[in-house]
């Protein structure tokens, strides 16, 4: 059973934000703690503790206290980052939202969560009608150095703040994240500080990331995935974030170069993206990159491959969950392509059968997750709250997907649950028929679903992106399935396809496959 964790004990004991920058303030005030690519603006760690001060005060003359809510309504930029620290500063929770969630589906979100301020930042949505409900200061922001605006109005007198170390603890709340869609409402997952550090924790052991290192991140802050990728990594360590609003394909291989990256975040669809439209490159212009991460969607292991075969840049494989962080992840010095990697230093994970009894090394079954590395609520897209500080401490949460735990302690993720298809009892997960299809070198991606069929119950169909320029058939990949599936585990039909439907993290929809599926046949 897993108990708490003393967060005074860890590998790198538990501190605020507050205690971290005032230390590396203090220990090296020039050295730079964040540069974004497409503002060319940096803020050196001296920089960054003055100004998250500076804001910090102003919340709390806003009426913002320890354990209210403070959200940050903005693309991808460097002062989205600095409020987000301002809140924990003054000991509140951070609530960061990207600007392209649908208004409505923000606006709803916002009176669920109840924040005690608002920020969002000009041009990007209109805050105005998106806070007109709610019942607290609101307040615009352009730049960091605006004239006029939110940041035009920051305190010089920082002497109302909590002093550092003091500012929240462990358990109290950290952040609210979104968990995917902008068009779809999304769910929220609300995280403790102690999660949110233990998580951190995990990437650094995944990584062997210290303090010298420099690290590209490119994604939405709004996501779990980056805050516990690079910012609390950030904030144990005191590293370098090189920002950038949102990923290039013809710039990636300059910013490594020109900014010494020496670990980037990268997520399945920028993997395939740089392999099916290759970059120019020079091998000594990248080999400051020890490390790319790739989490949010199950990497192929043919494409792993052929990516570090093609660009020398190692791949490492992590999975993760909304509710429960990083579940497991290969490292640096244990890897094994085709695998989520071992389970997380501070993640307690099972896989069970349909009776919830441990499977045998080897056995397929549902991965379940327990521990303080876990988030201590979710809010359904309905604005449900589901309290789990009552269970995750006690009880195995079963997160939806299969797995295989192998002797050697790493697991491979088979599919999700829902996503099983039920072909004469037997129970088929598709990852493994998706990735059979994406070794044959002319498929670009693949997935397949479960379809109706009188004798069997379900046959297997296959969606199929090719390669461009290429004559591709359905013949041709029935028999490469030949030569790598059991018979029943083959497709009985290929339909061919310009992209596969996708969430925005790069999760392939099956449900939109099956709609296509029946309109493609005429079927309701």
């Amino acid at each position: 059973m897993t108990l708490p964790v003393d967060p005074n004990i860890l590998e790198i004991p538990f501190r605020t934000l507050g205690a971290a920058f005032t230390e590396f303030a203090d220990r090296h005030p020039d050295k730079i703690a964040v540069h974004s690519i497409d503002q060319t603006a940096s803020l050196t760690f001296g920089d960054l503790r003055r100004l998250t001060d500076r804001a910090a005060a102003r919340m709390i003359s806003d009426g913002v206290t320890r354990g209210d809510r403070v959200a940050i309504l903005a693309g991808e930029c460097i002062e989205k980052l600095v409020l987000m620290f301002a809140a924990w500063r003054c000991g509140a929770s951070a609530c960061p939202f990207h600007s392209e969630i649908a208004p409505d589906h923000l606006s709803s979100i916002l009176k669920t969560i109840d924040p005690a301020l608002v920020v969002w930042r000009r041009n990007d949505l209109n805050g105005n009608a998106l806070t007109i409900d709610l019942n607290c200061p609101t307040h615009e922001f352009s730049l960091i150095d605006e004239t006029e605006g939110y940041f035009a109005d920051l305190p010089e007198d920082t002497g109302i703040l909590p002093s550092p170390g003091t500012e929240y603890g462990p358990a109290d709340e950290g952040c609210i994240f979104a968990t995917s869609g902008t068009t779809d409402r999304p769910k929220c997952v609300v995280w403790d500080h102690l999660g949110l550090w233990l998580c951190g924790l995990s990437t650094i052991d995944f990584t062997g990331m210290n303090a010298d290192d420099r690290l590209l991140e490119y994604r939405t802050f709004s996501w779990l995935s980056p805050q516990i990728v690079t910012f609390m990594p950030f904030v144990s360590l005191g590293l370098t974030i090189v920002m950038a609003e949102g990923f290039s394909r013809s710039r990636f291989m300059d910013w490594i170069r020109d900014y010494r990256i020496t670990v980037a975040a990268g997520v399945p669809t920028v993997i395939n993206m740089l392999l099916d439209e290759p970059v120019d490159f020079d091998p000594d212009d990248i080999s400051s990159l020890r490390v790319m991460t790739a989490s949010s969607a199950p990497l192929a292991p043919e494409r792993w491959n052929r990516f570090e075969a093609h660009y020398g840049i190692r791949l490492l494989q992590f999975y993760g969950a909304s509710e429960g962080g990083w579940l497991c992840g290969n490292r640096h010095d244990k890897f094994r392509i085709g695998t989520a990697g071992p389970p997380a230093r501070h993640m307690d994970l099972a896989i069970v059968d349909a009776s919830g009894n441990e499977c045998p090394a080897g056995t397929e079954g549902e991965i379940t997750i327990r521990g303080p590395q876990t988030a201590t609520a979710s809010i359904t897209a309905d604005g449900e709250w589901e309290d789990r500080t009552s269970f995750r401490l006690t009880e195995q949460t079963r997160v939806g997907d299969l797995g295989i735990l192998d002797k050697d302690g790493f697991v491979t993720v088979t599919g999700r649950i829902k996503d099983v298809i039920l072909r004469g009892g037997a129970s088929i997960a598709p990852l493994e028929i998706d990735a059979a299809l994406m070794s044959h070198p002319d498929v670009h991606e693949a997935a397949v679903i479960g379809v109706p069929d009188r004798i069997w119950g379900e046959e297997i169909a296959a969606f199929v992106v090719g390669a461009d320029s290429v004559d591709l058939s359905q013949d041709d990949v029935l028999a490469h399935a030949a030569t790598i599936l059991p018979k029943f585990k083959r497709p009985k039909t290929v339909d061919f396809i310009d992209a596969l439907p996708k969430n925005n993290r790069g999760k392939v929809r099956r449900d939109d496959l099956k709609k296509i599926w029946v309109l493609g046949r005429g079927r309701s």
